[in-house]
């Protein structure tokens, strides 16, 4: 199944896309796509649901915004310098172990919503990256069986302020977590929809020029290694998105660095799970969504 959230921000319905690319509004199952769908058996649910009522339900215009393809989860759990072409452009030591920081939950925005440009930021940059989603409860869970808790895959442009990240005391979290620097989506595929998430094209443009792209099967640390590294730390929940670190192609790693500017537009995408598009705007001439 592919999973997607749509509606004005802070008001989405829950969506699937059905048969010849068909949005269906499955608003009548009375759920949406959060922490509590997922840790009880909810995507099981969900399947036998649509098996009769897929049919019968509402067709969502192309036109309606598109929210993130699932409700705020407890924790964005973010991997850094998971790529060796991402560790060298960074000048950074290749990890002997994940990298971990956190992204802020209210970042979190629809895939093609505007890139708000922060106060006083001048070093804005973009990040494409492959977002695994929680099925289950993890905690102290073995490389072996680590899938088992996965309920799917998501695209992610994890915006990054460079200046606030580096410069400003050395805590990442900082420079990931103002709001829209979390585009997630269109849709979440449950595993079902995706062969191997370790052999997925992913590529972003800005303004149309092709700055980065590369496959997943190009790791560091896989899903499985991620999944059991971070139960050992903490409870992964139902719903919770573990993004897996961009490859080579940021901003950061050019001669001399480049970063986005009001008006530029980043477009992204990964093979099987869609393709997003933001504009970046000025912080003051925006609305700022919330998910």
């Amino acid at each position: 199944m592919r999973l997607f959230r749509f509606g004005e921000p802070g008001q989405e319905k829950p969506g699937v896309l059905g048969h010849e690319g068909l949005r269906w509004d499955v608003t009548a199952f009375g759920e949406d796509w959060n922490e509590d769908f997922f840790a009880s058996e909810g995507l099981a649910r969900l399947g036998t649901w649509l098996a009769k009522n897929g049919l019968l339900c509402p067709i969502v215009p192309e036109d309606v915004r598109l929210g993130p393809c699932i409700a705020r989860p407890s924790k964005i759990i973010c991997i850094g310098l998971n790529y060796a072409g991402h560790v060298q452009e960074t000048r950074a030591e290749m990890p002997t172990e994940p990298v971990v920081f956190f992204k802020a939950t209210s970042a979190l925005c629809g895939p093609n919503d505007d890139l708000v440009i922060p106060p006083g930021s001048a070093k804005t940059d973009w990040e494409v990256e492959l977002a695994v989603v929680m099925e289950k409860r993890a905690s102290y869970v073995s490389e072996e069986e680590a899938m088992d808790y996965v309920a799917g895959y998501a695209l992610h442009n994890d915006y990054s302020e460079r200046e606030w990240q580096l410069e400003r005391g050395g805590q990442w979290v900082k420079g990931k977590s103002f709001d829209t620097y979390a585009p997630v989506g269109p849709f979440l595929a449950t595993k079902g929809e995706v062969t191997d998430p370790h052999g997925l094209g992913l590529w972003l443009d800005v303004n149309g020029e092709r700055l980065q792209e590369s496959n997943t099967s190009d790791l560091i640390f896989g899903i499985p290694a991620l999944v059991s590294y971070l139960s050992q730390f903490l409870t992964l929940l139902p719903g919770d998105v573990i993004s897996t670190g961009t490859p080579s192609g940021v901003g950061l790693g050019m001669d001399p660095p480049r970063y986005l500017k009001p008006g530029d537009v980043v477009e992204l995408g990964i093979d099987g799970l869609g393709t997003s598009r933001q504009r970046a705007v000025a912080f003051e001439t925006t609305r700022t969504p919330s998910p």
